[in-house]
């Protein structure tokens, strides 16, 4: 046998050898008790150095072979390593605390240096550590081991190392580890700390888990390999879920190192709720000067109650303080509130133009889970501000329903349902306000009593038919009210019992259905109302002033009324086919008319035996004498009481009008449709009264245009006629307007609104219906989609990429579906009443008053949106508020501008963050506001 083949023979068992250690070993587990450090001196001759290169490169070449599995191993024993016997007795000396598991998918080869190379997948695991690689070398003396990623048939690196531990998971391009020390070294690195991640540098591990980085990114881009922006890190030490702290960095946007860098940073990460500092927003106004706002404290008090402590200063004088909380229960109750103090400074003290102005807002929402108390419920909506408080705060200005909005209400309430009872207690508070002229309306307390209708002689036992009288029913509401109507400025100043207005009202309606003649309903009914004042004012003239003096007078007084009635209502049913000629689509049209009559009736409650009213002479200075009727109850809480006797006949029609048309897209094949959804008209007759026995008419009508939009208008119709008295004012004569020859009534007021919303569905299917129109089944159709489609996937390439792209979606012939989602609202108004008078015609003119407002957004691309909202006064025939905003979706950055372009608010705020609230703070705000304005005189 020549050398040459001796020693081809010998390469081959070398490698037979190795490989059946390998596939023996990957069945075992290791529990050698020390892995001493690497020899470096132990070098096998060079006929063995070449032979194992040779192997090497064999191995290196079956690793490509993806579809070889080999099963994963453990070694619990080095019996039958080529290790020298000393090395064995050297590492006997010290152990690991634990066993080293390892396994690989394609094959662990073992050496003569006591070294492991794993291939294909290999995973590590010691203790909690987890070492995953596409290729790992393991020295078995050392405990050291390192891993990295290789390329595949693409040449694109895979596989690379990722390092499990209780704090946390980091991947690198390479990574080298002790299991003695708990040290390492890695390159690199990507780890995700917080809502950020960690990227690159050369990082050293240390044995409690702190890692030391130099030349590191951090980033909120969930981009991390190409990121849109980081912080360069030169120096930082990494506490996982806990903190990074940094040396000197400095931001990069884009690939573009920017002139904007910091000292040190601190960036701390908690997965628990925890308080924090909030960081304040810097900038400048004309009028108020620099500012800092928005900054202060955030307390995490518990998991049910959060509490945020703000402020706002400026280099001119003015400040505010503004405290913030959500509170939550789960089924028991959930809210908010936002209390705020501004006080504002503008010009120079001293000057003519110094104003300083002090507001104050509290908003307060509750809401009781329904589960919580099914017998008592609370809530609570608050919104109340003074009312210069949304004109100096920036917040306001880009808010349309809060800059805009002339009144705000705030209601508190608290019922109580007695169980297995008809009975309910409810006591509220609320407040209105005007911001036009700082009027404040005050209801506080509110107390309700309320007893659902009620049968009282309904047998409890009913034996037979219902008897007459067991039809009878009653429910009654007492409501005990506290309130005061006054300015702003004079609520904390006015007196409890000069100035606040209290009273009691009960009411008890009594009524019954009856049916007669099978078709019409007979309702009689009865009322009384009882109303409880602790003053009345007293009035009187006093001739040597020439004025009435008012005397208020306190005890406890009376007011009480009823009167009774009743009516009756029946249906009369109309139908109509129309002709043939006219087709056969419609199949019938029906109308319903209900007409209805009624009387009330009711003594005359002016009269001087109830004393609810009173009498004073007055003397004018031509010392002509005039008697003055008046009620001390008419400034009352509730009112007072009518006078005239009442013998009120009303009369009342309502009309409906419906089709049915035939139809093949209902299962029935008929649809109906509304015509006239309601049509009605009243007008009533007063025969006790001495004049003006005929009210006005008063007509609605409801129609039904399209699902979910209906036209609705009511209209009054005046009956009399006007002339001039003695002092050449216009009124109103008991002249029926039909006497003087000018119609039944006359149009005095009427008015309608409606709001619509166009968006993408709203034409969607008329779009159907053509296409369906359009869409043709033929061969010829097949044959152009057969066409289509091979164009469309004729590039392999490009097929990959739209299918990759799971943002476009594309249609039958291969174009991208264009899609911009789009809204337009529309509010409009208009109403119809007396203007002024027209002495000529002797009647008043018409006056027409209209409202319109508008809002808008579109969105042309994913990651833009604009949006508007307008209002237009027609009056003065231009646009009276206007707020435009634009939103842009920049990955990991958001930016945003608004602009209130025309009106006395002028002004703008363009904003650009990153979204992450851990670098909430990195921003860039701009605004200007309408004290930005100066004028030059």
């Amino acid at each position: 046998m020549s050398p040459k083949n001796k020693i081809y023979i010998s390469i081959l068992a070398v490698f037979c050898t190795l490989l059946m250690l390998g596939l023996s070993a990957q069945t075992k587990r290791i529990s050698t008790p020390a892995l001493r450090p690497v020899t470096a001196n132990v070098i096998p001759d060079s006929t063995v150095k070449d032979s194992l290169a040779a192997i090497l490169n064999l191995i290196d070449s079956l690793h490509q072979k993806k579809n070889d599995s080999i099963p994963p191993v453990a070694i619990d024993s080095l019996k039958n390593d080529s290790l020298p016997s000393d090395s064995t007795k050297k590492s006997k000396k010290a152990g690991l605390d634990d066993v080293v598991e390892y396994k690989a998918n394609d094959s662990i080869v073992f050496l003569g240096n006591n070294m492991a190379y794993m291939y294909g997948q290999g995973v590590v695991n010691y203790q909690d550590i987890e070492l995953d690689a596409d290729e790992i070398r393991m020295n078995m003396d050392s405990s050291m081991v390192y891993a990295v990623g290789r390329p595949d048939t693409a040449g694109e690196i895979v596989g690379n190392p990722i390092y499990k531990d209780k704090s946390g998971e980091y991947e690198s391009k390479t990574m080298q580890y002790n299991f003695k020390s708990k040290k390492g070294y890695i390159t690199n690195i990507i780890t995700q700390q917080g809502e950020g991640y960690l990227t690159g540098g050369r990082t050293k591990k240390m044995d409690n888990d702190e890692f030391y980085m130099v030349d590191g990114k951090y980033t909120t881009c969930d981009d991390h390999e190409h990121p849109h922006f980081y912080l360069q890190l030169t120096k930082a030490k990494v506490r996982p879920k806990k903190n990074i702290v940094t040396g000197p960095a400095y931001m990069v946007l884009a690939d573009v190192p920017l002139p904007l860098a910091i000292p040190f940073g601190f960036f701390p990460f908690t997965d628990k709720y925890s308080s924090g500092i909030i960081m304040p927003t810097f900038g400048d106004e004309s009028a108020r000067g620099f500012y800092l706002r928005d900054g202060g404290y955030y307390f995490a008090i518990s998991d049910y109650i959060d509490l945020a402590l703000t402020g706002e200063i400026y280099t001119k004088g003015s400040w505010g303080l503004n405290g913030q909380s959500n509170y939550i229960k789960r089924y028991k109750y959930s809210g908010n509130f936002n209390i705020g103090y501004l006080v504002t400074i503008l010009g120079d003290k001293g000057m003519p133009d110094y104003q300083k102005q002090k507001n104050f807002r509290l908003t307060w929402n509750h809401s009781q889970d329904s589960k919580a108390n099914p017998n008592m419920s609370f809530s609570a909506n608050v919104n109340f501000t003074t009312s210069g408080y949304d004109r100096n705060n920036l917040n306001s200005y880009y808010n349309s329903a809060t800059f805009t909005e002339n009144t705000k209400s705030s209601t508190v309430n608290m019922t109580y349902n007695f169980p297995n009872a008809p009975l309910s207690i409810s006591t509220t508070a609320s407040i209105n306000q005007r911001t036009k002229d700082s009027t404040l309306s005050v209801s506080f307390p509110d107390f309700t009593l309320n007893l659902s209708r009620v049968y009282p002689f309904k047998r409890k036992n009913p034996v037979g038919k219902e008897r007459w009288y067991e039809k009878i029913s009653l429910n009654y509401t007492g409501i005990f009210r506290n309130s005061i109507e006054t300015k702003q400025n004079l609520f904390f100043k006015s007196n409890l019992i000069r100035d606040w207005q209290n009273g009691m009202q009960h009411t008890i309606p009594i009524s019954a259905t009856f049916n007669m003649l099978k078709y019409i309903n007979i309702s009689p009914s009865f009322s009384f109302t009882d109303r409880m004042y602790t003053n009345k004012i007293m009035r009187q003239w006093d001739p040597k002033a020439s004025q009435e003096v008012r005397d208020t007078t306190y005890g406890f007084y009376n007011v009480f009324n009823y009167s009774f009635g009743v009516s009756a209502q029946t249906k009369l049913y109309g139908f109509y086919k129309p002709l043939p000629f006219l087709g056969d689509k419609i199949e019938m049209i029906r109308h319903v008319f209900t007409p209805s009559v009624s009387f009330s009736g009711a003594p005359d409650f002016g009269s001087s035996r109830y004393g609810f009213w009173q009498t004073y002479t007055k003397i004018d200075a031509n010392g002509r004498r005039q008697d003055v009727e008046y009620s001390p109850f008419s400034e009352g809480m509730f009112g007072t009481v009518s006078r005239g006797k009442q013998g009120v006949v009303s009369f009342n029609m309502s009309n409906n009008l419906e089709m049915k048309v035939k139809s093949d897209r209902d299962t029935t094949g008929v649809r109906k449709i509304s015509l006239i959804e309601n049509l009605s008209a009243g007008i009533s007759y007063n025969m006790a009264a001495d004049s003006m026995k005929w009210s006005n008419i008063n007509s609605s009508i409801l129609i039904k245009l399209t699902k979910g939009f209906n036209l609705q208008m009511s209209a009054t119709w005046d009956t009399y006629t006007y002339k001039l008295n003695s002092a050449g004012q216009p009124v109103r004569v008991n002249i029926p307007r039909w006497k003087a020859g000018k119609g039944l009534g006359r149009l005095s007021s009427t008015g309608t609104s409606f709001s619509y919303t166009f968006n993408n569905d709203t034409f969607k299917k008329k779009n159907k219906d053509d296409k369906k129109n359009n869409d043709d089944t033929g061969p010829a159709s097949t044959q152009i989609d057969n066409s289509q489609s091979a164009l469309k996937y004729e590039n392999e390439e490009n097929k990959q990429e739209e299918e990759n792209n799971t943002d476009m979606e594309f249609g039958k012939d291969g174009y991208m579906i264009w899609k911009v989602p789009w809204s337009l609202s529309i509010n409009y108004s208009i109403n119809y009443g007396y203007g002024d008078f027209n002495y000529k015609k002797m009647e008043y003119n018409g006056k027409i008053t209209q409202n319109l407002s508008f809002s808008g957004n579109i969105s042309p691309t994913k990651n833009w949106s604009f949006n508007f909202s307008a209002s237009y006064d027609f009056d003065r025939k231009k646009i009276a508020y206007m707020n435009c905003g634009i939103t842009r979706d920049l990955h990991c950055w958001s930016m945003s501008a608004n602009f209130i372009p025309v009106g006395p608010y002028k002004s703008y705020n363009f904003h650009i963050s990153v979204k992450s609230s851990l670098l909430s703070d990195l921003k860039y705000d701009k605004s200007g506001n309408s004290y930005d304005r100066l004028q030059w005189y």
